[in-house]
This record gives C-alpha cells, sequence and structure tokens, in this order.
C-alpha cells in the first residue's frame, strides 16, 4: 500500500520494457525504493537494459515474469507469479504495438497481431488484474490508453480502433471495481516521444515520458480515474465529438 509521501512497496510494470512505463516505474522510485516486477518476454533483447535502468533509478530489487501478450493462456499464471511476492501498490498496462496502418488493413495477419496485443491481450491481464485487487483491496491499476481511441481517424484506423476498445474495458472496469478499495487510472496520451514513434513525426501536443510519469503519479496519488496528456487533449477530445464525419475525414490528421 502506499504510504503518506506515496511510496510504493510493490509494482508491477506489464510491458517490461515499455519506455513510457518504464519512466511511470522510475517517478514512484523517487519517493524510495520497492520491489518492482517487470513482466516481458524473457528473450526480449530489451529486458537487460530495462533491469539496468530500473536497478539505477534505485529499486530495492527486480524480477523479470515471462509474458507474451499474444499467448492469453499464459496469463493466469503470469500475474499469479508477479503477486507471489505480495500485495501490487501500482500495476502498469503498458504493452502495446503500434504498427504501419496501411500495411495492417491490407494484411489480416498484421491487423489482427495489432488487435490481440493491443486489446484482446489488455482485457485478458485487467481481468487477471481486477481479481487480485479486489482481493487485496487496495492498490491501482494503471492503463496506457491513447487519445487515438477518442474518435478513431482513418491515419490509423487500426490502432486507435484497438484503444477504443481498450479505453472502453479499462473506464468500465474502474466502476466495477468501485467500492473495493483499488482504483484504475485511465491514462489518455498523445503523441510521446518514444523510439516507438519516431518515425511518426512531431505531432501537435507531444509529450516527454517523464511529463506522462508526473502526471500519472499525480494521479495515482489523488485517486484520479482518467487524465489526458498533454492536458489540453481533453478538449481537443471533445471537440473532435462534435465535427461532423464528412468534415472530420478532410482533416488533415
Amino acid at each position: 500500500m502506499l504510504n503518506a509521501v506515496g511510496k510504493a512497496q510493490n509494482i508491477l510494470l506489464l510491458g517490461g520494457t515499455s519506455e513510457i512505463g518504464l519512466a511511470i516505474v522510475e517517478r514512484f522510485l523517487i519517493q524510495g525504493p520497492a520491489h518492482v516486477t517487470l513482466a516481458a518476454r524473457r528473450d526480449s533483447p530489451r529486458i537487460d537494459a530495462a533491469v539496468a535502468e530500473i536497478t539505477a533509478a534505485g529499486a530495492a530489487s527486480v524480477s523479470v515474469v515471462d509474458f507474451d501478450a499474444l499467448d492469453t493462456r499464459s496469463h493466469p499464471a503470469a500475474i499469479d507469479e508477479a503477486f507471489s511476492a505480495g500485495d501490487v501498490d501500482v500495476a502498469i498496462v503498458a504493452f502495446g504495438i503500434l504498427g504501419d496502418n496501411e500495411k495492417q488493413w491490407h494484411d489480416q495477419g498484421l491487423a489482427v497481431e495489432a488487435a490481440s496485443v493491443n486489446y484482446t491481450a489488455a482485457v485478458s491481464v485487467g481481468v487477471l488484474l481486477a481479481g487480485h485487487f479486489e482481493q487485496q483491496g487496495h492498490g491501482t491499476i494503471v492503463a496506457m490508453s491513447s487519445v487515438a481511441g477518442q474518435r478513431v481517424r482513418r491515419s490509423n484506423f487500426v490502432y486507435g480502433s484497438a484503444k477504443a476498445g481498450f479505453d472502453g474495458f479499462y473506464t468500465q472496469l474502474g466502476e466495477a471495481l468501485r467500492g473495493s478499495g483499488a482504483n484504475v487510472l485511465v491514462v489518455r496520451a498523445g503523441q510521446v516521444r518514444t523510439k516507438m514513434s519516431a518515425d511518426a513525426g512531431e505531432a501537435p501536443l507531444t509529450v516527454n515520458r517523464d511529463d506522462v510519469a508526473d502526471a500519472v503519479y499525480d494521479a495515482v496519488i489523488n485517486g484520479t480515474d482518467i487524465i489526458w496528456v498533454h492536458p489540453l487533449f481533453r478538449y481537443v477530445s471533445l471537440a473532435f465529438q462534435f465535427i461532423p464525419r464528412q468534415i472530420f475525414r478532410k482533416l488533415p490528421i
């Protein structure tokens, strides 16, 4: 359980090599050391660097749980292993793939892979996390959604449609857990400067991963259930809902 100064004892990062996820973990470690579990494929070429980064940031200890988003049958064992060290104060769902939208909607395999990772796998771990959090009666599930799911655009509709489902699932998972002592924080981020978005170009209101980490930390401490990063996206997303489809399709986004 987070103490009076926001220090966690046990943090779980699903998507253990995610740049944004690692930044969020590091932000919590500023408050003091904690045990950190990184859930990622054990053969990931980036996992050793992620362990080193979190260790240098002040983790009391770091463990790695073998996690393959596409292998949903293995998820119950992976989540159980992540909770074997005790109650988890913060669980961050930060895995996902962006991919090339034009290739995806022309290739059934690529489209299914994107939907499976970005939505189906997220639902799978969400159900499992909710069971543990409901039982322990405290903690926060941080769900890394996207403004791309607020109104799906032609330019990235494979990714955006999956994130729309992701967002809907986790916002209502929070409602299902209401009163249990556990909370779900849905993070609707715009473009963040990471390796995954490096080829996408600099979009308006692009933020750094530390901006996301600071916003997430503050929201968890305050018990908030939804945030936008950059904050202005809250109003941009609202405005998008009222633009007629015939006009929306002509916008350069």
